[in-house]
Parts: C-alpha cells; sequence; structure tokens
C-alpha cells in the first residue's frame, strides 16, 4: 500500500484545516461568488483547488526545490503571479456591474470554462504555493511505504480533492450571500469594486512580500 490508512487520516485532517484558514485562495473564491454568483464562484474555486495538481507535479519531481533555490525563478514567478492576480482585478474594476444579476437569471455570458481557468492559473503560478507544497507534503511521507515521488504524487492528489470541496462550497454558499446584497444594478457594481479591489490587494502583497 502505497499510502497507510494512518497517513491517509493525519494528512486529510491537516490539509483540510490548511484550506479552510483564511487565506488568498479563499478570499479569491469568496470574492469571486459574492460579486459573479454561485456557477462562477464554484468554477473559480474548483479551478484553484485543480492548480494545486501542478505544484503536486513539481514537488514530486523536485522542481519546486530548484525554485526555492533559485532567487531569480522565484522572482520570476511572484511577479508572474501577483500581475495576473492584479490583471484580474483590474477586469472586475472595469465591469459594469450587472455580471451578477445576470448570473442570478442564468444568463451571465461569462463561460465557466473561463473562470476556471482564471481560478486555475490564479494558483499554479502563486509560487508561494510552490512553497508550500514542497514544504508540506514531504512531512506526511514515509520512506518504508515506496518511492517517495508516488507518495507525494497521491497525497497531492487527496489535497486537491479535499480542496475541490471546500472551495466549491466557498463558491457556492458566496453566491447566495451576494444574491442576497445583490438588489441593484448600484449594489452589483460595489460588489464588483470589492472584489477586483481583493485581487489588486492580493496581487501587490504577494508581488512586494519579500519573504523566500
Amino acid at each position: 500500500m502505497l499510502v497507510t490508512p494512518e497517513q491517509l487520516l493525519a494528512f486529510t485532517a491537516a490539509a483540510m484545516l490548511i484550506t479552510l484558514s483564511p487565506g488568498p485562495d479563499n478570499l479569491m473564491v469568496l470574492s469571486q461568488g459574492i460579486s459573479r454568483g454561485r456557477r462562477q464562484g464554484m468554477a473559480f474555486g474548483l479551478g484553484c483547488a485543480l492548480g494545486c495538481l501542478n505544484h503536486t507535479v513539481l514537488a514530486a519531481l523536485g522542481v519546486s526545490a530548484l525554485i526555492a533555490a533559485s532567487p531569480l525563478a522565484f522572482t520570476l514567478l511572484k511577479f508572474a503571479g501577483g500581475g495576473y492576480l492584479i490583471y484580474l482585478g483590474w477586469q472586475a474594476l472595469r465591469s459594469p456591474g450587472a455580471s451578477f444579476q445576470a448570473a442570478a437569471a442564468g444568463r451571465d455570458a461569462t463561460p465557466l470554462a473561463a473562470t476556471f481557468r482564471k481560478g486555475l492559473i490564479a494558483n499554479a503560478i502563486n509560487p508561494k504555493v510552490v512553497l508550500f507544497f514542497l514544504a508540506f507534503l514531504p512531512q506526511f511521507v514515509n520512506p518504508a511505504q515506496g518511492p517517495a515521488g508516488l507518495q507525494i504524487a497521491a497525497l497531492g492528489l487527496v489535497f486537491t480533492l479535499q480542496g475541490a470541496l471546500i472551495f466549491g462550497c466557498l463558491g457556492y454558499f458566496s453566491g447566495t450571500i451576494g444574491q442576497w446584497l445583490s438588489k441593484s444594478r448600484r449594489a452589483s457594481q460595489w460588489l464588483d469594486r470589492v472584489a477586483g479591489s481583493v485581487f489588486i490587494a492580493l496581487g501587490l502583497k504577494l508581488i512586494l512580500d519579500r519573504g523566500h
């Protein structure tokens, strides 16, 4: 058996606590759901969760260690991730504010695939998540159970699945909150402004953070 039941239980409990704790991914999913509705929030959350597969592969192959050891690679990835979040925020700030009302009426022009892709990219190119996976997954590897790379891959898949469940629920319930708040076009405009501000703030924080 590649991963024992004890390993799996301990890892899943830790992963769920980490996923539920306040962080950039949670804020992005919540802001997307509140401003654009349940389906858009769930699609973005699913994209964020599946972005973890990228970090799992990098950690399993040892690429994350190379990125962590290279200040230039880390900095470039940090600017790319932060720049993308700022771009998403700018798009939200420029929105006319009708997106949530259209979503509530079942006629949102934004394809769910596009929203999913935004969440996927936002998570996949975040260097902080790269380093987190590099530090977190190996803690639950048992050398007696087989190759470390395969165990990391299995644990990363479990992390992705629980993340998809939790982020999906966040997207759904934040959409419900947004539905209560959005009673007019003006209200939906403000929801988009708040969501855009959250994305831009997270992008700037990622770029300006000096931690490695």
